[in-house]
């Protein structure tokens, strides 16, 4: 068991969830007549240019030009509705909303429109009563810029009959955001029923109730009377993502990438992930409608739910490029999320800053807090926690605040943690015996579908369980208490519970043998112990040879990847044989998981490698085995190969880097008095002292040559 390798799995990548269907978008009039503001604009052909701008989505030309125009005419309503009109399809609504309060204005409040806030709005639409289409469209922005109070305010003082219908659709939208599901219902009863707005709302409406399958009903419904459109696709695609069916789901989403590829060539989608040299294409109107950035970050979600995690960073990297200054929150946030395990640094640096600047994925905060507990950062996430705490309590699921708190306890207060978790951990128990009878019955009742949808729950729920088991643990590992560890692990995993896991494991197995490294690979390693510890060894060796087949051909397509499935099963098999006493096999598992040592050499496997070389030589210096001469031969040849390969290979990895292991060296020398028990100031202490270690020494060269050493002393 390693220090820092458990925690329960990332809260997910960020989607982009449904929007209900609000009042359409603003309008602009005319402006006929209107005086030229720049020379490089025609006579006569100002209010075509203008136009013309507008037509082909060059709204910032239009800004420009009629900023310039307002500063001669500063009471020129037709060009305040088109500034209003553009700056609403360059989504900057508290701008548009702005303009469009000036609309609004007394002739002597017109000049200082920009210092006038949206709260004094009421006052101002006093003065103009009879305005209601800008009222609307002031509405709308409020809404789009995230100012729902106001916005539902604004709704009220509309009055006029013709805009009823456009009212209600814009407070279904309000009251969807806000969370008040009894009031939006009652909204849409109000809209007619056949209409495509009014289905999608419902639909909206069961996706966040969590009705998955009626969602889909009424989102294809829409589809088929309102023809192909990219926000109802996408959406549709998303509840497909919620079902975990991800084949329509990804159906869906080739289908926008598609249609966007093919009327959007200037987008430049996938040109990146060629290494074409392209520029930004910015957050254009044309983007927006194509939906392909929420595309591209769904596909991505779902492949990092597979475990695809290159696939994962490929989809963001075929989405249309933009700067990273331009990138919407959501795609920050999986960038940062899918690129942990290469970038963890930047994958820090960009969650925190996602935190300071809302709107912010609800995913991030969880995410953020479950990585510094997986990278031993526990002060860190114990700050965070304290800086969101009413953020943390909406935000987060209960059981995962629950792990959180105990996880943070146990730098304090071990047996109050531990209790913590064994509660924790008998509620996760009784849900997978309950999902154990309902799999039986399913069964039995010979319900294929049933059987399929619960053990995917099943699955769902070990992966939560696992790391409160491995956490209770973890507190007596550091206590260095190892027969409390070995009892928890008994008590929870009898040997009689083997051929049980089995059943649980094979059909997994099973249905991805075709394609066995889209397992994960420590599913593979269980079963093949549960093979073992059953007598059932032609099965584990079957199953090995299979992984072993699979990898030889994924080397053989692609030389540069790695993978590490069969590596992972060998070690967690040698470890299993070494704490049994059975040096010469567990050994000879270990010294294979390593083949090649150009591919399989890093500081996870050798970490666990060389556990088991330390327990070996503590069983040679009792002198309680003797070891075969090709044993001895062996390993000797082992630690050679690991002094060849190993020269670059660090032993011990700051995920936050040099600045990373300053901070928590400092950290260690500031809190390892007083305000902490003894045992956590001396681990405190020994990472403060691997913060500042020798590179020479920090590889696995040296520490192979140090085992080689320490064993042909113990074999003299």
């Amino acid at each position: 068991m390693a220090g820092n390798r458990t925690s329960l799995p990332v809260t997910g990548v960020g989607i982009a969830i449904p929007r209900t269907a609000a009042a359409a978008g603003a309008t602009g009039a005319g402006i006929a007549g209107a005086p030229l503001s720049f020379n490089q604009v025609p006579e006569g052909k100002y209010t075509a240019t203008v136009y013309a701008y507008i037509r082909d989505g060059r709204y910032q030309n239009v800004i420009k030009l009629l900023g310039n125009e307002l500063q001669a005419f500063p009471k020129s309503r037709a060009a305040l509705s088109l500034l209003a009109y553009c700056y609403y399809h360059e989504q900057d609504f508290q701008a548009a909303a702005g303009w469009y309060a000036s609309r609004i204005l007394t002739q002597s409040e017109l000049l200082t429109h920009c210092s006038l806030s949206f709260a004094s709005y009421e006052q101002l639409v006093r003065a103009y009563p009879q305005v209601d289409d800008y009222r609307l469209y002031y509405a709308q922005c409020l809404f789009k810029s995230g100012q729902y109070q106001t916005a539902e305010k604004t709704c009220q003082t509309i009055e006029a009959p013709e805009y009823a219908q456009k009212v209600v659709k814009l407070q279904t939208a309000i009251k969807y955001e806000t969370e008040d599901i009894a009031s939006c219902r009652m909204l849409i009863e109000q809209l007619p029923q056949d209409d495509v707005d009014t289905i999608v709302n419902q639909a909206c409406l069961l996706y966040k109730e969590c009705r998955f399958e009626e969602a889909v009903e009424r989102y294809s419904e829409a589809i088929k009377i309102a023809g192909y459109q990219a926000e109802l696709s996408y959406n549709l695609a998303l509840c497909y993502y919620q079902l975990k069916q991800y084949v329509p789901a990804l159906k869906a989403i080739a289908d926008i990438i598609e249609r966007g590829i093919r009327d959007h060539p200037e987008l430049s989608v996938g040109m990146a992930t060629e290494g074409i040299d392209v520029r930004s294409v910015g957050n254009t109107q044309a983007l927006h409608e194509t939906y392909l950035i929420e595309a591209f970050n769904l596909k991505s979600a779902i492949e990092y739910r597979l475990k695809n995690f290159e696939a994962a960073r490929e989809a963001l990297t075929d989405m249309p490029p933009r700067l990273e200054q331009e990138l919407d929150p959501v795609t920050l946030h999986n960038q940062a999320l899918t690129h942990m395990d290469v970038d963890p640094t930047s994958g820090f640096e960009k969650l925190n800053f996602l935190l300071q600047q809302p709107p912010t994925p609800p995913e991030a905060l969880g995410n953020l807090l479950l990585l510094y507990v997986k990278y031993g950062y526990t002060d860190l996430a114990a700050d965070l926690m304290a800086e969101h705490p009413g953020v943390a309590a909406g935000v987060l699921e209960p059981y995962l605040v629950e792990f959180l708190e105990a996880t943070l306890l146990r730098q304090t207060a071990h047996e109050e943690a531990y209790k913590r978790f064994d509660d924790i951990s008998s509620r996760h128990v009784d849900v997978l015996r309950k999902l154990t009878r309902r799999v039986q019955e399913a069964r039995q009742n010979m319900d294929e579908e049933a059987v399929k949808k619960v053990v995917n729950e099943y699955d769902d729920a070990v992966e939560w369980y696992i790391p409160v088991l491995m956490a209770q643990a973890k507190i007596y590992w550091d206590l260095e208490n190892y027969g409390m560890v070995e009892k928890i692990f008994r008590k929870r995993y009898r040997e009689s519970k083997y051929k049980e896991a089995i059943s649980f494991y094979e059909p997994i197995v099973k249905k991805h043998f075709d394609n066995i490294l889209e397992v994960t690979a420590i599913v593979l390693a269980n079963l093949c112990v549960s093979y073992i510890m059953t007598s059932q060894n032609e099965e584990a060796e079957e199953l090995m040879r299979k992984i072993e087949k699979e990898e030889e051909r994924v080397a053989y397509e692609d030389p540069t990847r790695r993978t590490y499935h069969l590596c992972i099963v060998n070690l967690v098999i040698g470890t299993l044989y070494c704490a049994k006493g059975n040096f010469e096999f567990g050994i000879s598992r270990i010294m294979k998981s390593m083949e090649p040592f150009n591919k399989k050499l890093g500081p996870d496997t050798w970490f666990y490698a060389k556990r088991c070389f330390a327990a070996l030589f503590e069983t040679l210096a009792k002198h309680m085995i003797l070891l075969k001469d090709s044993v001895h031969a062996d390993i000797l040849a082992f630690f050679d190969a690991c002094e060849l390969h190993g020269r670059g290979v660090a032993v011990s990895v700051d995920p936050l880097g040099p600045a990373g292991a300053a901070a928590s060296a400092a950290a260690a020398a500031t809190v390892g008095g007083s305000t902490r028990d003894s045992g956590t100031a001396d681990r405190d202490s020994r990472s403060a002292r691997s913060a500042a270690v020798d590179p020479a020494r920090n590889n696995v060269a040296y520490e192979s040559r140090l085992l080689k050493s320490m064993f042909l002393r113990l074999s003299e």
